[in-house]
């Protein structure tokens, strides 16, 4: 919804966001609404209890464990980068900085493939992904 409110330049977004609920949620919002009565819910407040309802602190603590504990193992370097990109988002303190994400990317590659990184001392996310693909894609080919 953030970014369709920033191409459309939408002002009431919890009333346009909630114009798009269906079944439960629009049943979950309606009783919302109906509790707050007349009075006018700011977005801050809509996304908070639209999250405390949809995605609870636990699936949040799960989705932070599941970043924290994420090895590359069986996956290609491309399947690890997008897993790793999906739950990135959950963890925000963790890759705040290109550095720290680089870090953390390369700390859960296959052992060799980290080994084949880390002599470069990157310190940019892409390149550390680019180049863990090209030692990857150098070793599928011997």
């Amino acid at each position: 919804m953030e970014k369709a409110f920033a191409l459309v330049k939408v002002d009431q977004k919890t009333d346009f966001a909630s114009y798009f609920m269906k079944g439960k949620a629009n049943y979950w919002w309606e009783s919302r609404k109906a509790l707050k009565g007349d009075d006018i819910m700011t977005w801050d407040r809509f996304t908070k209890l639209f999250l405390e309802k949809y995605f609870p602190r636990y699936m949040k603590n799960q989705m932070e464990i599941n970043f924290l504990e994420l090895k590359q193992g069986n996956m290609s370097v491309t399947e690890y980068e997008s897993k790793f990109t999906k739950l990135a988002r959950f963890v925000p303190e963790q890759v705040d900085a290109e550095e720290k994400r680089a870090k953390r990317f390369q700390q859960g590659l296959k052992p060799w493939i980290c080994s084949g990184v880390a002599i470069f001392e990157l310190t940019t996310y892409m390149v550390v992904v680019q180049k863990a693909m090209i030692i990857e894609g150098k070793s599928e080919m011997s």
